[in-house]
């Protein structure tokens, strides 16, 4: 796989969508750090494509809450009751 910056991107452009068309993807970096990835995609398998794309940036997602919620700890039964109930009190306070 390639890493091209975002000014190759503007002077190269064919040549970037060739090599992803034969290499099937690239990276593009901004200030050194890889910020979009090209994948080679066509009509046919565009929407497989797009919906796997999604797949795997929603999983990262849940991965990351995941961490970050066990590091600050998981709530406990009680605690989560609690915070529904409180929840509802206080949207039966804003209804009212």
């Amino acid at each position: 796989m390639n890493f091209y910056s975002i000014r190759d991107l503007r002077t190269e452009t064919k040549d970037i969508c060739n090599y992803v068309r034969t290499n099937g993807e690239a990276i593009i970096t901004n200030n050194g750090k890889p910020t979009v990835l090209m994948l080679d995609i066509s009509e046919d398998n565009f929407e497989l494509v797009l919906r796997a794309v999604r797949q795997a940036k929603a999983m990262i997602a849940f991965n990351a809450m995941r961490n970050i919620a066990a590091e600050n700890g998981y709530m406990t039964d009680e605690e989560i009751e609690a915070e529904i109930q409180a929840s509802r009190r206080e949207r039966r306070t804003v209804a009212k």
